[in-house]
């Protein structure tokens, strides 16, 4: 049985680099997002480019806790273990603490913080148990440099890494690696707006490369945090 990935948000984007370089890697996966189109053109995609692997696709919302109970269920109930789960599903709002549009907080941090708290805590038990599993929450440089226009996105962000710092010092004995990737401006849809010139910018693959190599270290080591900027700096 190959081995298995989680990914959330993982039909665009940094998400789907990282399922892609990982079933180049020999994975199976499942994916959740919120949107029937995306993931019915991500598994004709996935499996043009990949054969041999299998993908499964789920559609909840994980601002709701109910979309997360549904995904942990569904996982479960394939009744294999989970050997990587990828915390990416996440929404960003520009706006400031005094200014921000009313129930921005509330959706961001359901997003962004909360989706990652449950889910995990849905799926890490069985890590537990096995004493074996690798999970990955994409933060951001927004989770340790505050933006003027950052709002609560960068409170989730904030609140993201110390949920990883958390992980790391609970799970360690229990042979679970956690890592926190805090990757800067990457060419995804969130900069489809922007007139910046594309190698401005980071590719999500170049994320995806450093979350693969932190998996394939011996059981020994673990890549705590892992920060990205582009080449220029922030933007």
């Amino acid at each position: 049985m190959k081995p298995l990935i989680v990914v959330t948000g993982g039909t665009k984007g940094i998400g789907r680099a990282i399922l892609e370089r990982f079933a180049q890697g020999g994975f199976d996966g499942i994916v959740c997002a919120r949107t029937d189109e995306a993931l019915r053109q991500l598994e004709t995609d996935f499996a043009e480019q990949f054969p041999a692997n299998r993908l499964q696709t789920f559609r909840a919302d994980l601002a709701e806790r109910a979309g997360i109970e549904a995904l942990v269920g569904f996982v479960q109930n394939q009744n294999r273990p989970v050997d990587v789960l990828i915390n990416n599903a996440g929404t960003f709002r520009p706006g400031q603490i005094h200014n921000e549009e009313e129930g921005t907080f509330e959706v961001v941090m359901a997003t962004n913080i909360q989706s990652a708290y449950h889910l995990t805590r849905g799926l890490v038990g069985a890590m537990i148990t096995r004493r074996q599993g690798y999970i990955v929450n994409i933060c951001s440089t927004a989770s340790i440099t505050a933006y003027t226009n950052g709002g609560s996105y960068c409170i989730s962000k904030y609140a993201l890494l110390g949920l990883s710092r958390v992980l790391r010092e609970e799970l360690k004995t229990y042979g679970i690696k956690v890592t926190a990737v805090l990757p800067g401006a990457t060419l995804t849809d969130s900069w489809a707006a922007s007139d910046l010139p594309p190698e401005r910018f980071m590719l999500p693959q170049d994320v995806a490369e450093l979350v693969w190599t932190s998996y394939s270290l011996s059981p020994g080591a673990v890549v705590e945090e892992i920060l990205m900027r582009p080449q220029l700096g922030d933007i």
